[in-house]
């Protein structure tokens, strides 16, 4: 083994493996090449098994949010459609509202004036029959008036002339004069 050694040792110029400068920073050949290799064999695996399932997950998921946003604009034109048909029910049920308000008051108007009616008429047949009752009564009172008039008449009658008026057509002749005699100074003195 010396002379391995030596016959190394005498080559001249070439150096051990061992003797040269080692550089931290720069891997040696084969180290390199024997990175890359693995390297390739992975990137080559990732780009033939796991990228195509990683695209394919992408776009699931970009067609579930492009979904997602065409539901949800949908959804939004279906309340938009929902609230324009609310404020339309809103506004006819206002409208229908003010209509009933308005044929209440028209009503109410109607009755107060039908009342008006009714209770002028009952007032009107009040103050008539009230009209009638006195007429009957002041009618009573001038028959009752008449007569003790009349026999008022008689009485002074008899005294004046001293006689006694036994005949009824003599009496009623002088009552007879006597009220129309009272009738037309009654009537001039009004």
């Amino acid at each position: 083994m010396t002379n391995v050694i030596n016959y190394l040792a005498a080559g001249g110029g070439e150096v051990l493996p061992l003797e040269e400068p080692i550089n931290p920073l720069l891997p040696a050949t084969y180290d390199l090449v024997w990175s890359v290799i693995p390297l390739l064999v992975v990137g080559i695996l990732f780009w033939k098994f796991i990228l195509p399932k990683f695209q394919e997950v992408l776009t699931e998921r970009e067609d579930r949010i492009k979904g997602g946003i065409q539901r949800a604009e949908a959804a939004q034109v279906e309340a938009k459609a929902a609230l324009e048909k609310y404020n339309a029910q809103l506004a006819e049920a206002r409208a229908e509202a003010a209509q009933i308000r308005e044929e209440a008051r028209d009503k109410g108007k109607q009755i107060i004036e039908e009342m008006k009616a009714q209770a002028t008429e009952e007032s009107n047949r009040i103050i008539e029959s009230g009209e009638k009752q006195l007429a009957a009564q002041r009618e009573q009172v001038v028959a009752e008036l008449r007569r003790e008039m009349g026999q008022n008449s008689i009485n002074l009658a008899e005294r004046l002339l001293g006689e006694q008026l036994s005949d009824a057509v003599k009496r009623s002749r002088t009552i007879d004069s006597f009220l129309s005699d009272l009738d037309t100074v009654n009537y001039a003195g009004k």
